[in-house]
């Protein structure tokens, strides 16, 4: 791989804030089965280049056939670059690493873990929760879709019934949004791995404390947008946003947001997620739209993919349904989707869960909609998700002190990992 200037990568670290913004076309997607001959088809056509962001990229067939996608585009002349999650992917790397190589598919690795001491390093509870991909900054993925089949389970094996998620394929200026932010997180894997570049042009300089600082504010920096103009007419159709979580500036972009829109309802609720654990406002924010009248709904994870999780999630329950909240269970098969709607004028799909994972330490990604055909679509997918699932009713499971119990350990269990993260504050 020829060596890239040091001086431009660090101009693609940068990730834009977020802004609403007119003219785009965001179309929903359900899966990898609905996703991955879309990304495909694009990759396909993609003529000068292909940036792609995941948490997992997996070595089974369907993802395979998205790496072959990847070669011929290299092949064809196309500049290539992927960064996949050091753990996210820890199982698959070595795979990844053999279908890419000699192609000419750029890979970087986010945090890896190739080394025992590795965990010790500050920071490597953080990961790239992200799952993005953009082909000549014209036509985006954005959603919780990891690149492995939806079969498919890491810790379960194969299973017959797909897992419920979702993605949106984004056209218009948008996807130069993702386009800036899948460079920037695979510009930053690249020059962490090469960092011994950047500490001897921090050495040579004269002023060495300032020239390290200035690459700190480059490497976690927010660059602002384009003046609207350039960017599409920001109250046209289909107005969106692209909301993008990391550990500086914008650490709570994507709560805030969600805790806004519920603030703001006036008739509805529902919100899909498979890892919920959130903080006081988040809760908050959900007993007063149902004491108002709301009504609010979420579907969580009835098929367990990790006990602990699952925990946390139902240690919050006789809170939340105490208050109107309604709360169900999906039991089909796994759910991994990260979307809400919102009076059906508001929705949001992505790679964040409700859980401090992702809403204080993992880098993620969501893309806000606010159009009524849209928010439409999603309520009526998530609608058939709903009619499958099981409806938490009756009495406590726990009462007296055993609920108190439960619950307690689990918020001490949260706040612990969050100190052991580096995350000081109440959650």
């Amino acid at each position: 791989m020829p060596r890239l200037d040091i001086g431009r990568l660090r101009s693609w670290t940068v990730v834009p804030a977020p802004r609403f913004i007119g003219g785009n076309r965001v179309e929903l997607l359900q899966g990898g089965d609905e996703l991955f001959p879309r990304m495909r088809q694009a990759i396909a056509a993609a003529q000068r280049e292909v940036w792609l962001a995941t948490y997992i990229f997996h070595d089974d067939p369907a993802a395979t056939t998205l790496a072959v996608a990847l070669k011929e585009a290299a092949g064809r002349g196309v500049a290539v670059h992927v960064v996949v999650d050091g753990f996210g992917s820890i199982k698959t790397l070595a795979g990844v690493r053999a279908l890419f190589a000699d192609s000419g598919v750029q890979l970087e690795v986010f945090r890896p873990l190739d080394r025992w001491y590795a965990w010790l390093q500050p920071g490597q509870l953080r990961r790239l929760h992200q799952k993005l991909c953009v082909c000549d900054e014209q036509v985006a993925f954005v959603g919780g879709i990891n690149l492995i089949d939806d079969r498919h389970d890491m810790n379960h094996g194969w299973t017959d019934t797909p897992r419920l998620d979702y993605a949106v394929q984004l056209q218009g200026p948008l996807a130069t949004q993702v386009h800036a932010t899948t460079r920037a997180m695979w510009a930053r894997a690249h020059l962490l791995r090469d960092w011994r570049e950047e500490v001897k042009t921090v050495a040579r300089s004269a002023r060495p404390v300032k020239e390290a600082l200035s690459k700190v504010r480059q490497l976690r920096g927010v660059q602002p947008l384009a003046p609207a103009a350039a960017l599409g007419d920001p109250e046209g159709p289909m107005r969106a946003a692209f909301l993008v979580r990391d550990n500086l500036r914008q650490r709570r972009v994507i709560e805030r947001s969600y805790v806004e829109a519920i603030r703001q309802a006036r008739h509805s609720v529902d919100l899909a997620v498979p890892y919920f654990y959130p903080g006081r406002s988040f809760r908050r924010a959900l007993r007063h739209a149902a004491r108002r009248g709301v009504v609010v709904r979420l579907l969580l994870q009835g098929k367990v993919d990790y006990r602990i999780a699952a925990l946390a999630a139902r240690a919050l329950y006789d809170e939340l349904r105490s208050h109107g909240v309604r709360i169900f269970e999906y039991t089909p098969a796994f759910l991994h989707a990260k979307v809400a709607v919102v009076d059906e004028q508001w929705a949001t799909v992505g790679s964040s869960n409700i859980d401090p994972l992702s809403l204080l330490l993992n880098l993620e990604a969501n893309v806000v909609v606010r159009d009524r055909e849209f928010a439409a679509t999603l309520r009526q997918r998530l609608q058939q998700a709903f009619d499958l699932s099981v409806e938490v009713s009756g009495v406590p499971a726990r009462t007296g002190w055993r609920r108190w119990l439960h619950r307690g350990a689990v918020a001490w269990a949260a706040n612990l990992y969050l100190r052991v993260a580096g995350i000081t504050g109440r959650y």
